[in-house]
């Protein structure tokens, strides 16, 4: 949109105005991604700090301190793993996983403390092989 000077003599709620019927007309709020929804700011009282939520949410980020996303993740990399039917794919998570885990490890000076050590990839693969693995959470036979 390019720069729209107010009017001599127009106010700023006119001048507000007259940008929002331009920018319809030239199509600038068609096919926006909460069209037709409800604002979040409807229904009753909404959570403190209820908009940082929602832009976590939005953007897929993580408001959990690193020591504490990085078990999130290696139970979602272990659950994967579990359904994995390539060895080599399976191999290739898990060496991924002990890479963040290893450089979190080093590097994180922050509270609480990482305590999760790199997983032992020839086990969690053996267990994989005799369909062992079961997914996180559950339990194996």
């Amino acid at each position: 949109m390019a720069e729209r000077p107010r009017k001599p003599g127009e106010t700023f709620e006119s001048y507000a105005e007259r940008l929002i019927r331009e920018a319809q007309e030239e199509g600038a709020f068609e096919r926006l991604s909460g069209a037709g929804k409800p604002l979040p700011l409807s229904g009753g009282a909404l959570p403190e700090a209820w908009w940082i939520k929602e832009k976590l949410r939005r953007e897929k980020l993580s408001s959990l301190p690193d020591s504490i996303a990085i078990r999130h993740e290696a139970e979602a990399v272990l659950a994967a793993v579990a359904r994995d039917r390539d060895e080599h794919a399976a191999r290739e998570r898990l060496e991924a996983l002990n890479a963040k885990i290893r450089r979190l490890n080093a590097t994180f000076v922050g509270w609480p403390p990482t305590t999760l050590a790199p997983l032992d990839v020839e086990e969690v693969l053996r267990r994989w092989r005799e369909g062992r693995l079961a997914p996180y959470g559950t339990a194996a036979p």
